[in-house]
């Protein structure tokens, strides 16, 4: 009955994560802590079963074809420091503060997208230059951090980063962070975290199978149903996540 609970709410939180693009610890992780799993004990193991969601997001849009890998490259070079930096300092951070700030901070990405309806429907060149790179790499940095000592939200950050910053429409953003942030930042901050901290080894099966199939489903719905439908996911989703930090 449990691994196959933890399927269900793996399978769930990670559709709905593929599809906007960031947000699986708002049902995974709380999940794993009410089940009697200690913070830094389901922290890791969230975070080890979270990147099966960007194996499973990875195996959809590769079909697509549709990522640029040096733009991509550039994702991973600014960010992993962060992420790895983030999972060091975790016990440094208090964790209430931490949360609330997330959690305003997500709310206000959620309606800043609401309040501006064209945001993310077309593609279009925004800040490739020296300046624009350097300081949109400083962002990718700083969310890196917060990917590597926060439980969740952190993914939608990185798609709204893409979307404002360097122009991207919101379904190839929600692509970037999956693969970008799901599969390797994610695979940063398990490894730090599994190095310092223990994991529920005996959950993860059900996890990972859960999280790699609602990974592909979820990319499925963005890739079918285009930006219209991943942008109202991410409002939604990053709304939810942020009156789930604050609560």
């Amino acid at each position: 009955m449990l691994q196959g609970l933890l399927f269900l709410i793996a399978f769930a939180a990670n559709t709905f994560s593929a599809l906007a693009g960031g947000g699986a610890g708002l049902i995974q992780f709380p999940v794993l802590i009410f089940l009697g799993l200690p913070f830094q004990l389901a922290l890791a193991t969230h975070k080890v079963a979270s990147v099966a969601l960007g194996v499973g997001a990875t195996l959809r849009h590769a079909r697509e074809g549709a990522l640029n890998w040096r733009f991509a490259s550039y994702i991973l070079i600014c960010g992993l420091p962060g992420v790895v930096l983030g999972a060091v300092l975790v016990l440094e951070i208090p964790p209430r503060v931490g949360e609330i700030a997330l959690g305003l901070l997500t709310m206000g990405l959620g309606v800043y997208s609401i309040l501006s309806p064209g945001l993310g429907q077309q593609a279009e060149q925004r800040n490739r230059h020296r300046q624009g790179y350097l300081l949109g790499g400083l962002g990718l940095f700083a969310v890196g951090v917060l990917n590597g000592s926060l439980t969740s939200g952190t993914g939608l950050f990185v798609t709204m980063l893409l979307v404002r910053w360097f122009g991207l429409d919101y379904r190839q953003a929600v692509t970037y962070t999956l693969i970008l942030v799901g599969l390797f930042w994610n695979a940063s901050g398990a490894l730090t975290l599994g190095w310092l901290h223990a994991i529920q080894w005996s959950w993860l099966p059900a996890l990972i199978l859960g999280s790699l199939l609602g990974g592909y489903t979820g990319a499925h719905l963005a890739i079918v149903k285009g930006n219209r439908l991943v942008k109202r996911s991410y409002e939604v989703i990053t709304l939810a996540v942020g009156a789930s930090l604050l609560l």
